[in-house]
């Protein structure tokens, strides 16, 4: 039996009794995590204007009258008084889901799957009318599996080849949840994920030039994944060896070869939707480590110094006083966030997202990072862009080796007077090793959820997290 078949019977097999009470809770916390952190993207301008192409391509308006709201075949869109067709309704959550770059992130996949399985499980769930249970239900399933594609890649391979998982990986995801929804037969699953793979595609060029179709990614995953579950169950078949085959595996085409046993092993003892990291900042995943360190140093010098510094211009003080800071981290994490010349001069939010140098002069300066700090008035700041000149990331073999295991770094700041103040991250703040509290992760669903649902917040939580006992989803 091939190692798909494998994950097919799984995801035909699982039921929710099955499952454990810890993945049952995470399950819930995961949806509140990402439908929360997209919520707070729905006034975002490039998701509006990508509502409006998007309802011309699927043959509707870009806002539905409410008296057209219970049109057979669409379903709604978090933060949108309309509805839209499945897939365009899926595409666009998805959008919402990636556009802040605080959705959860599976380190050992290097994947941010729940911005495409959830949006297209949530969309799926509301078209075929099922309950709260089936969609966590049809979410474990797509945690295990866009998790356990991406380990089957193998990440450093997979990403310096130029590909996204998230995308890649991510359409695997989609297709799985939606299959669950579908009830689909073994067969109809592995035709499924096997047309999910033969679309999988999605690169990181868009980096080297600041492009914004990042958020196009997943949407584009949460669509074909939608459409491959469909298309089974309509008698279509997709090749079971997608990841093996000699002319076209994608695991030799995508991969150095990879570990195909990755998409079988453990399933059932080892639910990888525990295994998800929870995003603090705003911004791109591997600067994570290089902020906390940062953060750590400014501390080290309050206590040093015997100070506080209060505000940003007593930090400006400081920075006068700083000759250069020394980054050594992991190779995917130097190239992804150091190399391009957005990443080393940063004039767009784009730009301060996917930079290094950039979270970490802001760090310094604001002494955290929040969604604020990638305002563009703060990207342009002459202090932030004078700070971040002084910094300079170098790979380290010691980090890259560790790497995808833990996502670590060590950050050296030196002062005019020879003065050094150092921290090792060897796991960056959100980590499965370094979890954030409860009160933390409600505290970040409150913030987002309350650009939507404003005074409702307390409320909108609650239904999310009892969706087990719910008879449809709620309009968020």
């Amino acid at each position: 039996m091939s190692d798909l078949r494998k994950l097919a019977e799984f995801i035909h097999d699982i039921t929710w009794d099955q499952l454990p009470e810890r993945v049952r809770e995470t399950a819930a916390l995961r949806v509140l995590d990402l439908v929360s952190v997209a919520a707070g993207a729905a006034k975002d301008p490039l998701v509006e204007a990508a509502k409006k192409a998007l309802g011309i391509v699927s043959g509707c308006q870009a806002e539905i009258p409410d008296a057209d709201l219970n049109r057979p075949g669409f379903v709604s869109v978090w933060g949108d008084p309309g509805k839209y067709p499945l897939a365009t309704a899926a595409m666009i959550n998805a959008m919402l889901a990636h556009t802040l770059e605080l959705d959860d992130v599976h380190t050992a996949s290097k994947t941010h799957g729940s911005a495409s399985l959830i949006p297209s499980a949530w969309s799926c769930t509301e078209y075929l009318g099922k309950s709260g249970k089936d969609f966590l239900l049809a979410v474990v399933c797509g945690y295990e599996t866009v998790n356990r594609v991406g380990m089957a890649f193998g990440v450093s391979a997979h990403r310096n080849r130029g590909w996204h998982a998230t995308a890649t990986c991510g359409v695997f995801g989609c297709a799985a949840a939606c299959a669950k929804l579908l009830d689909l037969s073994v067969d109809q699953i592995v035709s499924a994920l096997g047309m999910a793979g033969t679309q999988s595609s999605g690169v990181w060029a868009f980096l080297g030039d600041g492009s914004s179709c990042k958020i196009l990614h997943p949407a584009r995953a949460a669509a074909d994944g939608i459409e491959a579950a469909f298309l089974a169950r309509a008698g279509m078949t997709g090749p079971e060896h997608i990841f093996e085959a000699k002319d076209g595996g994608l695991l030799t085409a995508m991969s150095d070869g990879g570990a195909i046993s990755q998409l079988s092993q453990g399933l059932g003892e080892v639910y990888e939707i525990l295994n998800m990291d929870m995003k603090p900042y705003p911004c791109c995943r591997s600067a994570h480590c290089a902020i906390d360190g940062i953060l750590e140093i400014r501390e080290q010098m309050e206590k040093r110094m015997g100070l506080k510094i209060q505000n940003k211009p007593e930090a400006e003080i400081l920075v006068q006083q700083i000759s250069e800071i020394e980054i050594d981290t992991y190779l995917v994490g130097y190239k992804q966030c150091a190399v391009s010349d957005g990443c080393l001069h940063p004039k767009t939010i784009l730009d301060a997202k996917f930079s290094t140098p950039y979270s970490v002069a802001a760090a310094f300066l604001y002494g955290s990072v929040g969604m604020e700090q990638f305002d563009p008035e703060v990207v342009l700041d002459p202090a932030v862009q004078k700070l971040l000149e002084k910094v300079r990331v170098r790979p380290l073999e010691r980090f890259t080796e560790q790497y995808p295991k833990h996502w670590g770094c060590h950050v050296k700041v030196i002062m005019q007077d020879g003065t050094a103040y150092e921290a090792e991250v060897e796991d960056p703040s959100g980590s499965v090793a370094r979890p954030l509290s409860r009160k933390q992760a409600m505290k970040k669903a409150e913030e987002f959820l309350s650009v939507v649902c404003p005074g409702r917040e307390q409320k909108t939580i609650e239904e999310l997290l009892n969706l087990e006992s719910r008879e449809q989803l709620p309009i968020i």
